[in-house]
């Protein structure tokens, strides 16, 4: 299932990881364990944010991929289940007829 994560990291939690100079590993890491189809790094709000579009097998795997930017980062995470435009004409063409 195709994934939309957002996170947005503390800016405490950053601001000490780029001091020791661990923030990019730690990114690395992440980054190797996600393999996303796509990542964006950019700052709202005045805040370091990523979004990632990683593949989920299933519901089942939200833990593993919310937790490490929980713990490593205290990060805030938002998951959104996401599908591109082939995808989308594909499920409204299964709408059929139906009255709404």
């Amino acid at each position: 299932m195709r994934t939309l994560l957002e996170v947005e990291l503390d800016t405490e939690t950053a601001n000490r990881l780029i001091t020791d100079g661990t923030l990019p590993k730690v990114m690395g890491g992440l980054m190797e364990t996600l393999k996303p189809e796509a990542a964006y790094f950019y700052a709202r709000d005045g805040r370091r944010c990523a979004t990632f579009v990683v593949d989920l097998a299933d519901e089942a795997g939200i833990p593993s991929l919310c937790e490490p930017f929980w713990l490593q980062l205290s990060a805030r995470v938002k998951v959104h289940p996401c599908m591109n435009a082939e995808e989308l004409s594909t499920g409204l063409g299964r709408l059929g007829r139906a009255s709404f």
